[in-house]
């Protein structure tokens, strides 16, 4: 395997019914991942249960924890003993009343490397986390660690072009997004293929137009509304692609998975010679890209 070549791993997981059971599985999944000569692990969007936000209950800020926690306390640990760069997901108690939705990196080590808070925060039927988080303020820094880079965005930030650009001209090497979308059952069959395509096509393209890697790991099974509504089925679908948008790995949509695969970092200066998007960039004439619309 070249020097160049980074071996990466998205751990697609179902909730296991509590944040000790959850951790537990993930602790598994962590160490067959090092077994396999893994370096980098990304873990999906808020991993330590549910998908709380399918209904608005003050009784769901208990989840949270602190960063520094009892959760990266744990995961840190692991991060050291395995010697693995990890990327995971929390509910952020920063204080009464303020919370985010947190990914958090280590880097072979306890010690946290960086953190991003979720920037793009959405409010739609069975996505209601407006009512849980505050809008990140930590802006679109990548995170140093030892296999490069990371340009770190979560769940609804990948609909958003302007996030992976900016993580982009900040010098992300690559692209990683947390995850936790899934299907309305109610929805029609035809629906839900068009959903879970679109999914994948929009990260497929920042990719695409960055000249970048990019890991997109999700979680799978049905989770129940706690309010008695429809629930939602989680897609699964985790991939890996390259930065031409080519498929380097793929999860089921229903399976808990450990998806490895070896990532080439020696293609993106090799594709943007080729596709020298960021030199042909306009940004002279970009500056409406500020207003929420032009009337």
């Amino acid at each position: 395997m070249s020097r160049n070549t980074l071996k990466v791993a998205l751990l697609q997981e179902t909730d296991h019914g509590s944040t000790q059971a959850n951790l537990d599985a993930i602790e598994t999944g962590l160490r067959e991942a090092a077994a396999a000569g893994v370096e980098l692990v990304m873990l999906q969007e808020l991993h330590n249960g549910p998908y709380f936000c399918q209904h608005e209950d003050v009784d769901e800020f208990d989840r949270a924890e602190s960063i520094p926690g009892p959760s990266t306390e744990r995961l840190g640990a692991l991060a050291e003993e395995l010697k693995l760069v990890i990327v995971c997901s929390l509910f952020e108690r920063r204080a009464a009343g303020l919370y985010h939705n947190t990914a958090v990196v280590f880097d072979r080590s306890r010690k946290i490397a960086g953190v991003y808070r979720k920037m793009h925060i959405p409010d739609d039927p069975g996505f209601y986390e407006k009512f849980y988080f505050t809008p990140g303020d930590l802006g679109f820094e990548p995170i140093q660690t030892s296999v490069g880079k990371l340009g770190l965005l979560v769940c609804w930030d990948q609909w958003y072009p302007e996030g992976a650009r900016l993580m982009a001209l900040a010098g992300a090497e690559l692209l990683l997004y947390p995850t936790a979308i899934g299907w309305d059952p109610a929805d029609d069959q035809d629906e839900k293929v068009r959903q879970r395509d679109a999914w994948i096509t929009v990260q497929r393209g920042h990719a695409v137009a960055n000249g970048l890697p990019l890991l997109a790991v999700n979680r799978t099974g049905f989770e129940p509304a706690p309010d008695g509504g429809r629930g939602i089925q989680f897609w699964g679908s985790s991939f890996v692609v390259g930065p031409q948008g080519e498929y380097l790995a793929q999860a089921s949509v229903d399976q808990r998975q450990l998806l490895i695969a070896d990532v080439d970092l020696a293609r993106s200066e090799s594709v943007r010679r080729i596709w020298p998007f960021l030199r042909d960039r306009r940004i002279d004439a970009y500056a409406d890209l500020l207003k929420r619309y032009r009337d």
